[in-house]
């Protein structure tokens, strides 16, 4: 395999999404974007990961990995947006991908009847002392009331102006999906969940390996029906700015 692409050849390629194949069983393990000599620069990495390790283990046998252009001549959205959509195809699980893809919760992967509810919600102003919290990396359709409520609530790295709201609004994909009247907050993994008492990934705000006291949940109770009519299955996305990482907002 040659390791170089020919300046001529990466313009005419542009923004594309490639795949790394094991060549042994024609399984794809890594699916990345890029430009230019990008999709080479994984067989120089030397950090530890599980898609070093792979390549490391052909490497020893005397193979090499396969490397496939996808889809090439993209816009850098459009690259976003191919590369989130394979991954989803294939599955987090089956790759050697860390994260789903920088588009993963813009435009993913949904039932019709599910999305034709969200791209048709209303939007809807928030007059309560609310915190928002976006579930993405927790949610999923079909779950329990009890595992909505557990993905909602813990945990997070919240300051002490968690203590002026009156309720929490689990948020995915920018809807409302249900809203709690809040009792108490908590330090984390102070109570017991059907998940367990390991923390949620999301954070607050950006930080390296927050301490555990700097994480909070909350307990309480499913918002009377007056405060759900309002609320529930209406759009909050004005709310969150766009490519925003932080998962809690709070309002009005």
């Amino acid at each position: 395999m040659s390791h170089r692409i020919p300046p001529s050849v990466q313009h005419q390629l542009g923004f594309y999404v490639y795949l790394y194949v094991d060549p042994r069983d024609d399984s794809v393990f890594y699916i990345g974007k890029g430009k230019g000599g990008r999709v080479l620069s994984h067989l120089k990495d030397r950090s530890e990961s599980e898609k070093v390790e792979r390549i490391a283990e052909l490497t020893k046998l005397g193979i090499e990995p396969r490397i496939e252009i996808l889809r090439y001549g993209l816009t850098q959205d459009e690259a976003f947006h191919v590369e989130a959509a394979a991954i989803e195809l294939l599955g987090i699980d089956a790759l050697t991908n860390r994260v789903q893809g920088h588009s993963f919760d813009l435009k993913r992967r949904a039932r019709l009847e599910d999305l034709t509810q969200e791209l048709d919600a209303k939007e809807v102003e928030i007059i309560h002392p609310s915190i928002l919290i976006n579930i993405s990396q927790m949610y999923r359709y079909g779950m329990t009331a009890i595992e909505l409520y557990d993905a909602t609530r813990k945990s997070w790295v919240v300051g002490p102006r968690r203590n002026g709201v009156q309720f929490a609004m689990a948020i995915y994909r920018g809807i409302i999906r249900e809203v709690y009247e809040i009792a108490a907050w908590l330090p984390a993994g102070s109570t017991m969940t059907v998940f367990g008492t390991t923390s949620n990934v999301a954070e607050s705000e950006p930080q390296s390996a927050p301490e555990e006291s700097q994480r909070f949940e909350f307990v309480g109770r499913v918002a009377d029906e007056r405060i759900r009519r309002r609320y529930v299955g209406r759009s909050v996305r004005n709310y969150f700015a766009i490519g925003s990482q932080n998962p809690i907002k709070y309002a009005p």
